[in-house]
Order: structure tokens, then C-alpha cells, then sequence
């Protein structure tokens, strides 16, 4: 094998799958059902990947320092949940803008949006946000909707302007169902947990601390191995590491390397745009928010011009907690903030907007966490989002490399919920059917 590390322990099985996240997870719970001999190799100590739930020592309990929200009615997410006899409840609120020092409730809160989405069903060619904006919408009067555009695809999607399709952002606006948003009452972990259990009582395994380094195949044969030096044969390998993870550099602690080299899957790999994310959650004493303003009393989210400009609450529910988000390259521009850095800032950021001393929002925390998903070495990045190339580009990676190699993520999913966990769990059911279809 041509790599670095001596293996001390072979082990053989049927699949292997690198990643534990949602995609690696659903295709490990549909093999192992099937009677495939399946090890999922996770480089974290922990399943889930961008699903990170944790318990705060305080009475607000299971925080999501990943994936939050089920956005809309999506069918293999609740089917799963209803399988596992997970609850969950919906998530609302008014929607609210601090601009000029007065919160605002607004039900569209980008002006022009309906002249902007026929200008999109007009195009006959794809083309860049950004190329879309120039040619249709670069006189100054349209300055405020060129603005508020790029912030919400920034924010939303975490995408650049640069890269962003209008078709696909055409295609994901117009199938958004604002009314139907949903949390796990337990957590999204849950729902992970539910899928190790099924794994493992199928004679599955889930190896936790197992970064792959390398990748040896030929058609019918891989062998994987690992920074401890392990190696793991099998026929088949699903790779459902996440796309920053692949488009990496060899340096980067998470990177893979295959032999042979698979160069039209790389071209495409990288034909896919991978966003940036900065997630803050702040737990105070109180929802001191629902008393500065009547605007705020059902506020659900709280859009801003300040560094951290986009929170939410856990509306319905009247809790304490506040997320604060920051998505695009404005995130990825703060790669290297630390976890202390990102808490000042956030907390800078709502002094501004409730005026208040960013010492004094301190004093009222009870709990924080900062997390930079794009500094984070098994993620580099927040999720998905389509490209002008990116048709092509998944059209080369859903299709398996000799029948030995499959891909599978949230970002070769092509319906309307990109970049969400049902996208990760509808591209892993899609890479078992394959599999099973093949055998």
C-alpha cells in the first residue's frame, strides 16, 4: 500500500463506510437490515458529525451546536422519527428586524422579493448570484435588495455570491414551506442514537477514533487505513465523509488520499460549493428580550446589521436561550477566531442591539457555547449548497466508481431541502438501494 503507516490489526467485513454522520449512519442502518456485514469508521469520539447535541448544566437542556431545525414537512425525517417514537414539536415566531434602533415584525422581510423571483423564472441560462444581480438589478435603486439578497443567501445558505446558482436558489425558494418548521424534543442525537442502536443490533459496528488516512482499491477490492494503523478490507467502500473534508488539502488532519487517484470525481468534488457556519448560543438568566420591546414578546427571529447579525429563539417555547448565527464568507473570514473571541463578539453584537454593555449581557449568562464549524478538522464547513456546475458534478459522483466506490452526503441530494439532515439521510437510503440493487 502507498502510504506513511504500518498497519498492526486487518479487519475484513462486507462494506465499509467512512463517516457516522446522518448520510453514513442511514446507509449502515439499510445495509446491516439487508444482512450486509457493514463497519462505519468515525474519526470523532462521537456519531452524528454537524449533529451535536448537548445537556447544559443549566435548566435549558439538549442545545444544538449543529442541526437544529426540521425544515418543513420532510418526509424520511419524520418517517424515521415516527419509526423511532421520537417527538417533536414545532418551532415559530415572529420574524423581526433591529434597523435604525427600532425592532420591525415583517412577514417579507426583503423588499422586492416577488419582482426578483420572476426575473429568475425568466432566466433560460444558469449563471452566479452575483451575475445575476449585475445584469438585472444594478441600478442603484435596487442597492437594498441587492444587499438584503446576498445577506439572506450568505446567512440562509451560507453560500457566496460568486459561486451561488440562481437556478438552484430559484428551486430551493420556491418549495419552502415557512409554516411547517420542527425540533426533536430530545434532540437530533436522538434520532442518531436510534440509528447506531439498529446498526449494532443487526451485527453492525461503529469504530469511533478511526481517521482514515488512505485509500488502496481496484474494482471488487479496498483496503482502509487508518492513523492508528488499522487496516480494514471489504468490496465495497461509502464515503460519507463531509465535502469540506474532501475538498481538503493532504495537510489537513482529516484529508484522504486515494490509490488509484479518482480525478473525475475530485473535478467534481470541488464543483460544489461548501459554505462556512458560526453558530453562538447564549443561555441567560431570563428572556430579558420578551420585556425590551412588544415586538419581541413572540419573536422567533431577530435579523441585524451587526457582526453576529442573525438569532433565534426557541419560540414557541418562552426560554432563556439565544442562537446567534453567522453564515458565508463572512464566517469563513473568522476561521481562526477563538471559542472566547466568537463569545465577545456575539455578546458585542446584542449589547449594540438592546443597548446594553457587553459586560452586562455577560454577567446574565448562565451557559455559552462558540462553535466555528468551518475550524472544525472532520467538518471545514457548514453544508452544501449548488453551484452553476454542480448538475454535472453530482451526476458523477451519485454514479459508482467500478461498483466499488460510492459517495454519498447531504450534498448529492437534489430536491428542495439541500443542506439539511434530510438530505444527508435521503442521499444515504439512495446509496444502500444502490448497493442492494447491485447485489
Amino acid at each position: 500500500m502507498r502510504h506513511q503507516y504500518r498497519y498492526f490489526v486487518m479487519v475484513k467485513t462486507d462494506i465499509i463506510i467512512i463517516g457516522a454522520g446522518a448520510a453514513g449512519l442511514m446507509a449502515a442502518l439499510k445495509l446491516s437490515a439487508k444482512n450486509k456485514n457493514v463497519i462505519v469508521l468515525e474519526a470523532r469520539d462521537r456519531i452524528g458529525g454537524r449533529v451535536h447535541t448537548v445537556e447544559n448544566s443549566s435548566d435549558t437542556k439538549n442545545v444544538e451546536l449543529g442541526a437544529e431545525f426540521i425544515h418543513g414537512d420532510l418526509p424520511v425525517t419524520l418517517n424515521l422519527l415516527e419509526e423511532a417514537g421520537i417527538k417533536f414539536s414545532p418551532a415559530g415566531g415572529n420574524m423581526v428586524t433591529y434597523k435604525d434602533g427600532r425592532f420591525t415584525k415583517d412577514d417579507h422581510f426583503i423588499e422586492g422579493w416577488d419582482m426578483l423571483i420572476q426575473k429568475l423564472k425568466e432566466l433560460k441560462e444558469d449563471m452566479t448570484l452575483y451575475e445575476f444581480l449585475q445584469q438585472y438589478f444594478n441600478e442603484g435603486k435596487y442597492e437594498a435588495l441587492r444587499d438584503s439578497i446576498i445577506r439572506f443567501v450568505s446567512g440562509y445558505d451560507t453560500a457566496d455570491q460568486y459561486r451561488a446558482s440562481c437556478f438552484a436558489l430559484l428551486k430551493e425558494w420556491q418549495n419552502e414551506d415557512d409554516d411547517a418548521q420542527h425540533r426533536i424534543d430530545s434532540g437530533y442525537c436522538s434520532l442518531m442514537d436510534y440509528m447506531a442502536a439498529k446498526i449494532t443490533t443487526s451485527d453492525g459496528q461503529i469504530h469511533l477514533d478511526s481517521i482514515v488516512k488512505e485509500i488502496d482499491w481496484k474494482p471488487g477490492d479496498v483496503k482502509v487505513i487508518t492513523d492508528k494503523g488499522t487496516l480494514y478490507s471489504a468490496e465495497k467502500l461509502v464515503i460519507a465523509l463531509p465535502l469540506g473534508v474532501l475538498q481538503t488539502a493532504k495537510k489537513e488532519k482529516a484529508s484522504v488520499s486515494f490509490h488509484p487517484a479518482i480525478k473525475e470525481q475530485n473535478r467534481a468534488i470541488n464543483d460544489i460549493g461548501f459554505g462556512a457556519i458560526i453558530k453562538v448560543l447564549l443561555e441567560f438568566d431570563t428572556p430579558f428580550w420578551e420585556q425590551h420591546d412588544d415586538n419581541l414578546k413572540d419573536v422567533g427571529f431577530l435579523f441585524s446589521n451587526e457582526m453576529i447579525p442573525t438569532w433565534w429563539t426557541q419560540a414557541p417555547a418562552h426560554s432563556p436561550l439565544l442562537t446567534g448565527w453567522l453564515g458565508g464568507p463572512a464566517a469563513a473570514a473568522k476561521r481562526g477566531m477563538t471559542e472566547e473571541e466568537l463569545l465577545h463578539a456575539a455578546l458585542i453584537s446584542l449589547g449594540n442591539i438592546f443597548k446594553m454593555d457587553a459586560d452586562e449581557l455577560k454577567s446574565l449568562l448562565k451557559a455559552s457555547h462558540a462553535v466555528n464549524w468551518t475550524a472544525d478538522a472532520f467538518t471545514l464547513g457548514s453544508y452544501s449548497y449548488d453551484t452553476v456546475p454542480s448538475a454535472k458534478a453530482k451526476a458523477v459522483l451519485n454514479k459508482p466508481v467500478e461498483d466499488t466506490l460510492f459517495f454519498t452526503g447531504e450534498y448529492l441530494y437534489d430536491g428542495p431541502a439541500m443542506g439539511t439532515v434530510e438530505a444527508a439521510l435521503s442521499s444515504g437510503e439512495g446509496v444502500a438501494r444502490m448497493i442492494l440493487g447491485k447485489s
